[in-house]
């Protein structure tokens, strides 16, 4: 018997970083953006402390309310009225933008639609490398400086920026369990989100 696609895999991944900081999503299609957006932040896990939009066919959609205030630029559709599903069919690629500061551009492509039984109530993260750079640390380039600051212990910023980024960071660390985690509580209220990034157990090296 046919079943309509209800869920749908995405890859995403970091513009202008290399190399690529990426994740890849399985999440039900009836979902609008704005839960996709609580999605990535979850999934990239950024701390949701910045403006967003998205920017889908050249349209842009986001929180009107937010966006319309103090900036300029095209009309920002409202993206609780969006579901995934009405791309259905589609082989898209589209942005997510998050800070509009820093630009961290994510580059969403729709991979496949697939039909689940059962669908899952949230989303799960199947793939996935490297660690999201830290909130406000400037945007691609100042995040390259960052990396080379911290891996030089000579450096005359290497001890400030570490201190900055919590006491450690690791570009390499990716922990799909903890990733998963946050998925399952990114609707939840009072969800609490990590700054900064986890330590590294002995046990687990």
């Amino acid at each position: 018997m046919y079943q309509p696609a209800n869920a749908i895999r995405l890859h995403v991944f970091l513009a202008e970083i290399d190399p690529p900081i990426w994740r890849r999503l399985v999440v039900p299609s009836d979902w609008t953006l704005d839960r996709l957006h609580l999605v990535l932040q979850a999934a990239f896990s950024w701390t949701d402390s910045h403006l967003h939009e998205f920017r889908i066919g050249g349209l842009r959609y986001g929180d009107p309310d937010q966006l319309e205030d103090g900036f300029s630029g095209p009309q920002t559709f409202d993206y609780t009225g969006v579901r995934l599903a009405d791309f259905s069919g589609q082989d898209l690629t589209f942005t997510y933008l998050y800070d509009f500061g820093d630009d961290w551009t994510h580059v969403i492509r729709i991979e496949e639609w697939l039909s689940l039984d059962p669908l899952p109530h949230h989303a799960e993260c199947t793939e996935g490398a490297r660690a999201r750079p830290p909130e406000d640390v400037g945007g691609p380039w100042s995040y390259a400086d960052f990396l080379e600051t911290i891996r030089d212990p000579n450096h005359e910023d290497h001890s400030s920026n570490l201190r900055w980024a919590g006491g450690h960071f690791d570009p390499d660390w990716f922990d799909i369990e903890l990733i998963n985690k946050d998925l399952r509580n990114t609707f939840r209220k009072n969800t609490s989100r990590r700054m900064h990034q986890p330590r590294t157990k002995p046990s687990d090296r």
